[in-house]
């Protein structure tokens, strides 16, 4: 629909003119294809979501599974796993094993614990340091669909690039952050293939759920 003189007029000082400012220089200072572009990138952010659901509880899930059959049903207090986990360089880089002891303090349950840890934990699970731990054993039991071509060290390396890709494109859809100069049919690929490594038929249902691409292909 086109936009209303009034929508003309407001819209972008609601949306704040440093925000919009982005839009504008995109679209060579026109203020109805910047609105036009902002709209499709809300759009487009929107449709995000559902893959990038499926994509962090299909992971979650698996990495839980595979923590489970090395270190039990109890695994978030278990000191070997604890100890297992990467420490950062830096005091203001993320801190899985705080994070895990914090969800571990206010959560009954290991299954409210797996809901809650943030997404950057299950990211530093799949670094080099769980190989010989984890992964060497159990990695094509838990991601079936992973490359039979590619050696567990790749796959999970793989992995490990991938979700911090996601997450990071997740982090700017949450924060309102323009996704339109991305490579969003690659970022879409990267989602659909680590749900694929968990689950060939969990990838296919939610292409067949998912608009993202044909909003891309509707980009102003």
């Amino acid at each position: 629909m086109p936009f209303s003189p009034a929508e003309l007029q407001d819209l972008p000082g609601v949306i704040s003119a440093p925000r919009f400012a982005t839009y504008l220089q995109a679209m060579g200072n026109d203020r109805k294809n910047a609105l036009e572009l902002y709209e499709w990138n809300l759009d487009v952010s929107s449709a995000f979501i559902v893959p990038l659901q499926v994509c962090e509880v299909a992971v979650r899930n698996g990495i839980a599974e595979a923590i489970e059959a090395v270190h039990g049903a109890n695994w978030p207090r278990a000191n070997g796993f604890i100890r297992s986990l990467p420490r950062p360089k830096k005091k203001f880089h993320y801190n899985p094993a705080y994070d895990l002891q914090i969800c571990d303090s206010n959560l009954p349950t290991t299954g409210k614990i797996i809901a809650e840890l943030k997404f950057a934990f299950w990211e530093n699970i799949f670094t080099v340091g769980q190989d010989g731990r984890i992964w060497n054993a159990h990695f094509r039991t838990f991601f079936p669909g992973a490359p039979v071509a590619q050696t567990i060290p790749n796959c999970r390396a793989q992995a490990y690039n991938d979700l911090q890709n996601i997450r990071r494109l997740r982090n700017r859809i949450a924060h309102h952050e323009p996704i339109f100069t991305r490579n969003l049919a690659d970022d879409y690929q990267r989602i659909h293939d680590m749900i694929a490594w968990r689950s060939p038929t969990a990838a296919a249902w939610m292409d067949g759920k998912q608009t993202v691409m044909a909003l891309i292909a509707q980009k102003p």
